[in-house]
């Protein structure tokens, strides 16, 4: 466990224990702090669907604010962040990547809220016949992943590495939605995905399970950007993710709780 992540996880269940129902508590958004306005997120592609129900949630109890969500690559937003982009959380699908921003001073403390794996998705009717790990080694396999330098395309890696297989991909994509939605074309034979990217496409792609032995996992961390206009309501927020109505929705997603 990194400093930062001891010392987040600590401060957030601090901050829980003092108000146990942060889901419906009013914003404490501190002396003049603007009571209406919009609270700008930027989050991992992978996240996209759970936090679009999360800010709903969150915008409910606190009238007259609106989320916005900037998805995408988690290293792709850290470079907007450490560049100057406007943004008050920042949510990335990997530990690594978010270590960035800290480094570069552009977010506070952060903490880690899910935990993610990887699975082997095909289309609906297989083509290359994928049944396992192995199966993609076959050079008459066509394989998408994410590009090495985002978190699912690092996690892709460390799978093969760990099943002692040799895979070429023959696309390399920006996030993992760009993979999802190769398979789903039929443009790939198999991409290696979230599993929770999987349950986004029932019916298009088939996933199948990577052994535990093999698998990857990857912790996803969340932090108040340094230089948010809102930090007030914008820590609100990340205590938020932590709480039992956002882990809930968490979960029914597919994500692991933080190990």
């Amino acid at each position: 466990m990194t400093r930062w992540r001891a010392i987040g996880i600590a401060g957030t269940l601090l901050a829980l224990s003092a108000c146990a129902t942060p889901a419906t508590t009013p914003a404490d958004t501190g002396a003049g702090a603007p009571t209406r306005g919009t609270l700008t997120v930027l989050a991992a592609t992978s996240v996209r669907d759970s936090f679009a129900r999360l800010g709903a949630h969150f915008e409910r109890d606190h009238p007259g604010w609106s989320v916005t969500f900037s998805f995408g690559p988690s290293s792709g937003l850290v470079a907007q962040l450490v560049a100057g982009a406007p943004a008050d959380i920042l949510a990335t699908a990997s530990t690594t990547t978010m270590d960035t921003a800290v480094t570069a001073s552009v977010v506070a403390t952060p903490t880690v809220f899910a935990r993610n794996a990887m699975t082997i998705v095909v289309p609906g009717d297989n083509p290359g016949r994928v049944d396992s790990l192995d199966d993609l080694a076959d050079p008459q396999v066509s394989v998408a992943v994410c590009d090495p330098a985002v978190p699912c395309g690092l996690a892709a890696r460390q799978v093969f590495a760990r099943a002692g297989i040799a895979v070429t991909p023959i696309t390399q994509e920006r996030d993992v939605a760009a993979v999802l939605t190769k398979v789903s074309l039929g443009e790939v034979d198999a991409g290696i995905v979230y599993v929770t990217d999987a349950r986004l496409a029932p019916g298009t792609v088939t996933d199948i399970p990577i052994p535990d032995a093999d698998n990857a996992t990857t912790d996803y961390a969340i932090a108040v950007a340094r230089a948010s206009e809102n930090p007030h309501l914008a820590d609100e927020f990340a205590q938020f993710i932590h709480s039992d109505a956002a882990q809930r929705v968490l979960r029914d997603a597919g994500f692991a709780p933080p190990g």
